[in-house]
């Protein structure tokens, strides 16, 4: 070392000092790497961190039983205002009911100052908006991944703000949901605010009307474009609810049904217990497409020791049921083309086969390659190309059974002029004739 001269020593000392520092810079922090997806302890309440893409700064807890099953189902189980994950936790049974059936729980935690979820920003009313939404769903892909999950078999039940977050979770992802169950909710989009304000004092007063295609517009336009089964829901909502008030409860149950395209008609009422009204729509099962549970005489905090096997019920994780009863309905459709060079028009009749009234529908598609809407009459289509979602007008919205509507579009085409050759009703797969 005495051999090296003093001058160039410092200066390779000062290189190796700069190459360090770009090094440490040019690192990405621990903090922001996703943290590899490995099973929590067993049996234990857990918080994991860096589970991605997360723009609120939610905290995530997952509670797994001793004994998950292969590819499990995930319930997410999501807070009241002021609460937290591990207050969901402790103040409900999702986590005996867990250790009995074998599936695993997220718990998503608010940091936010109010302790309550983003339901009313732009951002978290549309799929992958951003917010709280997002960060579920990463929290949802994480559990997925830890667990090898079923992905047809993730579901989302909350209490008040969590109520409100499920009706949100369920209009964002309605391809990662297959069902929902929300106490002392209101309906999508129903708080909506444009002015940063987290609370929309019409809503929570049962003075936010709409119709049932309105509302059920309003999830539809959470993700434009998507035909494919939107997921079951239960509703749950006490008459002297002080917070959320009780017009909420139909206003969610009108939303619902419309976008489960099913009739405002019950097709069961029941009285499970003592000042419950339960009314199903669409079939009379545990796993009716909507079940609404009406409790008489009740305020905002309704949630009692004994309802969560209810929920489970209706998600058919206690083993009644994985799959939701058939529904009574379906559809026809005839479709036909008439080209020419490089244009072509096309006749499309829907046929209601089913035996309930279809009160709004939305006619599902895919354009043959090359094919482009340029005008169309008896809907609206969007996009011009693609997947094409027709949704009726104004005059035509509701189908009797038996009942038939034609519609029609003019293409451009660039040498395929066939008509489609599937169609789903709502979501529901139709006949082709």
């Amino acid at each position: 070392m005495s051999d090296f001269p003093r001058g160039a020593l410092r200066s390779l000392l000062g290189a190796l000092t700069l190459l360090l520092a770009a090094a440490l810079l040019t690192a990405p922090a621990a903090s922001a790497r996703p943290q590899a997806a490995a099973p929590v302890p067993a049996a234990t309440l857990t918080e994991v961190t860096g589970f991605g893409t997360n723009p609120s700064n939610l905290q995530m807890y997952v509670y797994a039983p001793a004994t998950v099953t292969a590819h499990p189902a995930v319930l997410v189980a999501v807070h009241w205002c002021g609460g937290s994950g591990p207050a969901m936790y402790s103040g409900t049974e999702y986590a005996q009911l867990a250790d009995q059936y074998g599936f695993v729980i997220v718990y998503p935690s608010v940091t936010r100052s109010s302790k309550c979820f983003d339901v009313s920003s732009p951002q978290a009313l549309k799929r992958g908006g951003g917010s709280d939404p997002v960060g579920i769903r990463s929290m949802i892909d994480w559990v997925s991944a830890a667990y090898s999950a079923d992905p047809g078999r993730v579901y989302a039940t909350g209490i008040s703000s969590g109520a409100m977050m499920t009706n949100v979770l369920l209009g964002d992802y309605p391809d990662v949901f297959a069902a929902g169950s929300a106490f002392s909710g209101v309906p999508f989009a129903c708080f909506a605010t444009t002015d940063g304000s987290e609370w929309n004092s019409a809503c929570s007063g049962g003075t936010v009307i709409h119709t049932p295609q309105e509302w059920g517009d309003l999830v539809r336009g959470a993700h434009p474009g998507y035909t494919g089964t939107r997921p079951r829901m239960q509703l749950w909502h006490g008459t002297e609810d002080d917070v959320l008030r009780y017009p909420n409860f139909g206003e969610e149950i009108k939303q619902w049904t419309n976008v489960r395209g099913l009739d405002q008609t019950p097709a069961a009422t029941d009285s499970p217990a003592a000042g419950w009204t339960r009314t199903r729509y669409g079939a009379t099962g545990d796993q009716a497409p909507v079940e609404a549970i009406s409790l008489q005489g009740v305020g905002h905090n309704l949630y009692a020791w004994g309802m969560a096997a209810r929920v489970i019920t209706f998600f058919g994780l206690d083993g009644s049921g994985s799959a939701p009863q058939p529904e009574p309905g379906g559809c026809r459709v005839a479709a036909t083309t008439n080209p020419w060079n490089t244009g072509l028009t096309a006749s499309v009749t829907l046929t209601n086969t089913g035996t309930s009234t279809v009160n709004g529908w939305r006619l599902g598609f895919t354009l043959p390659s090359g094919q482009t809407i340029t005008n169309g009459w008896g809907a609206t289509y969007a996009p011009a190309t693609g997947v094409v979602t027709a949704t009726n007008a104004s005059y035509n919205g509701t189908l009797a059974p038996n009942a038939s509507v034609t519609i029609g579009y003019q293409a451009n085409h660039t040498g395929n002029s066939a008509a489609p050759g599937a169609f789903t009703l709502n979501g529901t797969v139709c006949t082709v004739s």
